[in-house]
């Protein structure tokens, strides 16, 4: 592993080392408009140029984001690379992963090795992660550990979500799409001043809908069906040049309908349809010679039709509001405070199994409340460059989640005796798990950037944080019978820290080298559990991650090259997997004794003629567990989730400057990826092959800039492919959840 940091350092030296030198002995060029633009980020908690930032970063402007359609949290999904975000629900419980870490559970108490911020408040609920992507300024994406910087610690990396700001000059735009599946999208953002240079605002909202892209072949109905609203607004206050205080308050809503997936049955009826493992041979899955546990069969083999007997709710409710404020003090010293609080209540209705059959139904009624307050004090010195912070979280989880299962056979059970036809020696029985997890979460943190020689930089940081975590946790059958109850309280600490060096080789290149380590608190489980001892509390999880880059500015700013190399290794990573015990198939979250990383990442975007920009990006990974043993299951050496070898995103877009000024500009967009495992075990039915995505943009802009509309296109070559697969062995299928297909449409936007 040496080998391979050493390597991607010289490649990154002799690269960076020979533009370099071909960048100096180059004139500077005349056309401004062939040069790249800086893109200004605060990843470091301070305004910067991002090639000047010794982290692998990607940031994606809000022309970039309307351009992509990025209109939800997944659909980030293959646009950064070793970025991987998928869901199997309508709006929330996003699987967030970067370099392979992160993190397969959907119940709302974990926490992903991957850390979401809105406006610098950490969204730590699942439930609350889809509803910020609109009217943005700008999405950062971290690559590595965050922590000596970040409110909460994260293994993985971290997003930042910029909205914009209320600013003191009247803007506004509104925009409204319309494509396949009669899917309907409208945004619109409005600011300016209000009381002069004292107090501005800004008012946004985006409305999204269609009716589905697949058809339940039971009832004739469009499934997978969205509808959602969201509103966010703004004030600005400036009561002095030296104080800024920005006040937030958002609300969003779900009202589509749940994600409904394709089924596959695997208990084979006939022997030859029985393959090594005694499930259902792929060439057999949709023969009818093989059912679930009720004996149906889907024999339809169009990904998009479904069989389900009645089609649910996933109904998201979300408020949120935010302070924050910027207190300048003295010349070089800066005091910012950010308060917030946020509630979301989900409540959805699921019919788990897509079948026509009551086998599995899924009730989620979950509530997740979190008040934090963060306080950072900076100093942004000539040499030297300093922040020192607090932080401090409170959230309370609450769920009365349930699973109705084998219902259907309820009428063989029925006796005098037993009027409601249960029987839990048959799994037939409905469970439900209520609980509340309290959460009380410490830290406190600083980092420091000192130039120790000319060009030289040294950043040094240091975090301690401790979680403070109780849970209340009950078992009930048939909303009567208490079957078990789990109460405990633990706290979790640990340090984290970085160590790290920069090298400015000329004004527009730089090397690095930096060791991190990494801690993301440990818990309680918060699924489905059949014991007590499931619900037992996991332990932190911790990362030592090293990296070599290198950014560079070349060819007088045509091109832009970053490059880096990293080896992370991993001790009781976090783990989720479901297994089947005694006739049920169980979640369950523990630790991997540990797990290795390393890969390599390569970023280019170049401007070679005025109006033609390309993109590149390119990732290699290797992402496997070491021991990683989990109820008898052993899963050493196998390839971790969502973790592909390799990807690949793109981009070219060209300006076509018309006589009567109108503007046309066709954009063409490719990503790759290799295959990708859904679930720890690796079994080769939880997989997706690799992978080709083409999307496409043809927009006409107005001589004075105002109106532009056009025509786009995604998934264009209609690939059919997976973003989730959820086996419920016990019961003898597999839940496929299936990409958008092709979708095209137009669009129109107006901006003054």
């Amino acid at each position: 592993m040496k080998k391979l940091l050493i390597g991607t350092g010289a490649a990154a030296l002799m690269w960076t080392g020979a533009a370099s030198a071909q960048t100096d002995a180059q004139p500077q060029e005349e056309d401004a408009t062939a040069r790249l633009e800086s893109i200004v980020v605060t990843a470091q908690k301070r305004a910067e140029n991002v090639q000047d930032v010794p982290i692998s970063i990607t940031a994606l402007s809000s022309a970039a984001l309307e351009k992509q359609r990025v209109d939800n949290i997944t659909s980030l999904d293959n646009l950064v690379p070793s970025l991987r975000i998928a869901s199997a629900d309508a709006a929330a419980n996003p699987k967030i992963f970067i370099r392979g870490a992160g993190l397969n559970d959907f119940n709302p108490t974990s926490s992903s090795g991957v850390g979401l911020y809105a406006d610098g408040v950490y969204i730590g609920s699942p439930l609350a992660q889809f509803a910020a992507f609109y009217d943005l300024d700008r999405v950062e994406v971290l690559r590595g550990p965050q922590g000596t910087l970040y409110g909460r610690n994260t293994t993985g990396g971290a997003i930042n979500v910029i909205a914009k700001k209320p600013t003191f000059t009247p803007e506004g735009y509104a925009s409204v799409e319309y494509g396949s599946f009669d899917a309907l999208e409208a945004t619109f953002g409005v600011g300016g001043p209000v009381v002069g240079d004292k107090l501005a605002f800004r008012l946004a909202g985006q409305y999204a809908e269609d009716e589905g892209y697949s058809t339940n072949t039971v009832t004739g109905n469009k499934v997978n069906n969205a509808e959602r609203y969201a509103m966010r607004g703004s004030l600005l206050y400036t009561p002095d040049d030296r104080t800024d205080v920005l006040f937030t308050m958002n609300t969003f809503t779900n009202l589509g309908g749940v994600v409904q997936p394709k089924s596959r049955q695997l208990f084979p009826t006939d022997p030859a349809a029985a393959g090594p493992d005694g499930v259902c041979a792929p060439g057999f899955y949709r023969s009818g010679l093989c059912t679930d546990a009720l004996g149906f069969a889907d024999t339809d083999p169009d990904p998009y039709h479904i069989t389900a007997d009645f089609e649910g709710k996933d109904k998201v409710s979300l408020w949120s509001a935010a302070l924050t404020v910027d207190r300048e003090i003295g010349d070089r010293l800066t005091l910012t405070s950010i308060t917030a609080y946020q509630d979301v209540e989900r409540k959805a209705h699921e019919n788990t199994d897509s079948s026509p059959l009551q086998m599995i139904e899924a009730y989620y009624f979950n509530d997740q409340k979190q008040f934090s307050q963060e306080l950072r004090l900076a100093s942004d010195g000539d040499k030297l460059k300093w922040v020192l912070g607090a932080y401090y979280m409170n959230d309370e989880t609450t769920s009365d989640s349930a699973y109705d299962i084998l219902r259907e056979l309820r009428p063989l059970f029925v006796s005098p005796s037993n009027p409601t036809g249960a029987s839990p020696d048959d799994s037939v029985i409905f469970l439900g798990y209520p609980y509340t997890q309290k959460t009380d979460s410490y830290a406190v943190f600083g980092q420091a950037d000192y130039e120790i020689a000319p060009r030289l930089f040294l950043t040094a940081g240091l975090r301690w944080s401790a979680d403070e975590k109780s849970m209340d946790y009950s078992t009930v059958a048939e909303q009567a019978i208490t079957l078990f109850t789990y109460e405990a309280d633990k706290t979790f600490s640990d340090w984290s820290g970085k160590l790290g060096l920069k090298y400015d080789l000329t004004d527009t290149t730089n090397i690095f080298a930096s060791y991190s380590r990494g801690y993301k608190s440990g818990g309680f489980f918060g699924g489905n559990a059949d014991s007590p001892e499931q619900i037992e509390p996991y332990n932190n999880e911790t990362v030592d991650a090293f990296e070599v880059g290198s950014k560079s500015d070349l060819l007088g700013n045509r091109l832009r090259m970053n490059l880096s190399g990293f080896y992370y290794d991993y001790q009781d990573i976090q783990a989720y997997s479901t297994v089947e015990r005694g006739g049920l198939t169980v979640q369950v979250l523990d630790n991997a004794a540990s797990s290795e990383m390393y890969g390599a990442e390569a970023e280019f975007v170049a401007r070679p003629v005025a109006n033609l920009d390309l993109s590149l990006g390119l990732a290699w990974l290797h992402a496997e567990y070491g021991d990683y043993q989990s109820l008898g299951d052993d899963y050493s050496g196998n390839t971790m989730p969502q973790s592909p070898e390799f990807s690949l995103t793109s981009r070219a877009s060209y300006t076509f400057d018309l006589d009567s000024g109108f503007q046309i500009t066709p954009s063409i967009d490719a990503s790759y990826r290799s295959k990708v495992y859904f679930d720890s075990t690796n079994r080769e039915r939880l997989s997706d092959p690799e992978l080709w995505l083409l999307g496409a943009e043809l927009a006409v802009l107005s001589p004075d800039g105002h109106i532009e509309g056009g025509l786009w296109g995604r998934n264009l070559t209609d690939e059919a492919y997976l973003t989730s697969a959820n086996p419920i062995d016990s019961l003898g299928v597999d839940l496929l959840t299936y990409s958008r297909p092709r979708s095209v449409g137009v669009f129109l936007r107006y901006r003054y």
